[in-house]
């Protein structure tokens, strides 16, 4: 008997999936961690500006000036139209970017009318599909929003606390989202990947960043793993960094779900959190205002307010494993691929002075203020 979307039979059932993949047996772990580390071993391919013109041309009817961006997988590129409207083009000829763009443009679709926070809006092709498929290249099309990225911005608790607000809301936008495609594709940062992150430790240099995401990762597998199961499971964004949330006029935006997958909902947190913890003289280095905006909106539970500090600490090390890790492989990219170690090298630091106990309560005090 199938279940409706939108029942809570059907939230179980989505959760139970979830969980089920947290804990599957490990050769079935191996084998996404495998699929999902071969995605971000393949070097990006950039696009000529004339095919992506072409492209534009064919699928949307449109005309205007390419600039090809930065990006670690798929090819990213801005288009200025001749009405001074800017959109942002993404596109790839490698086969696992289909369901990648297949998971993108679904999401965005679906939260682009939801409140409490900004979206891109997908810009559908002229026979109306959220994406384009031509002769083994994929993409589609979206706005480009306006706003100065979080990471350019700094951040006062105010700002802080309506970062977390809208990343609140940005999750009941997603924990709604029904039937996207494609949302267990491999991804390697997908916290079910953790346990395997291990391996790239030998790509750090000895050390206290080393000494440090050692004993969290340990930390991670030994009181946070184990529960993981027991949190709450839905859609996520899986990336809102400095990189991917923009203040702009109107409010808070996200942008880039290219990394979204299923997860616990507290992760988001866990990610955005991370990214927070930069001043020594706070117990969580000034990530108490965003916890504080979020749990306004989604309070947490005890579960999630004992796991926070550990999640926080095992995301902070999987970003310094695996950028070590692809900075090894293409260290002629390595400034862009390391644009967010800095900041998770300090955090952890930060976060490794404090107990289980005295984390848990900190994060309790942040969430109630």
């Amino acid at each position: 008997m199938r279940t409706a979307p939108g029942s809570p039979a059907s939230d179980e059932a989505d959760r139970q999936t979830a969980v089920e993949r947290s804990s599957a047996p490990a050769g079935g772990r191996d084998a996404y961690f495998d699929a999902a580390a071969a995605v971000l071993a393949t070097a990006p391919v950039a696009l000529d500006d004339g095919l992506l013109a072409e492209v534009l041309m064919r699928y949307y009817g449109l005309s205007g000036r390419i600039e090809l961006l930065s990006s670690e997988v798929e090819s990213t590129a801005e288009v200025l139209l001749p009405d001074s409207r800017r959109l942002i083009l993404k596109a790839s000829p490698r086969i696992e970017a289909i369901d990648s763009f297949r998971f993108q443009s679904a999401a965005i679709s679906a939260v682009e009318k939801s409140h409490g926070f900004l979206s891109p809006q997908v810009i559908g092709t002229v026979r109306g599909d959220l994406m384009f498929r031509q002769d083994g290249l994929s993409g589609y099309l979206q706005t480009r929003l306006a706003g100065q990225p979080l990471r350019q911005t700094p951040m006062s608790p105010e700002a802080a606390r309506d970062a977390g607000e809208a990343l609140a809301h940005l999750d009941i936008a997603l924990r709604d989202a029904h039937g996207l495609p494609a949302v267990d594709r491999p991804v390697l940062w997908q916290i079910g990947c953790w346990p395997r992150l291990a391996a790239f430790q030998r790509y750090l240099a000895p050390g206290r960043t080393a000494d440090a995401v050692q004993a969290a990762l340990w930390d991670y597998l030994a009181t946070v793993e184990p529960r993981i199961g027991a949190l709450d499971w839905q859609v996520t964004h899986n990336d809102p960094s400095p990189f991917n949330m923009l203040l702009a006029e109107d409010g808070v935006a996200f942008i880039d779900f290219g990394d979204g997958c299923r997860g616990p909902r507290i992760q988001d947190l866990a990610i955005a959190a991370s990214h927070m913890v930069s001043d020594p003289a706070l117990p969580l280095g000034g990530a108490e205002s965003l916890i504080a905006g979020y749990a306004s909106v989604c309070p947490l539970s005890p579960l999630e307010t004992d796991l926070l500090v550990g999640l926080m600490k095992a995301r902070q090390s999987a970003l310094i494993l695996i950028n070590a890790w692809r900075s090894h492989l293409f260290p002629e990219h390595a400034a862009y691929i390391n644009k967010n170690v800095a900041r998770a090298e300090k955090g952890l630091s930060i976060l490794s002075r404090l107990d289980r106990e005295a984390a848990r309560t900190i994060v309790a005090e942040a969430a109630s203020s």
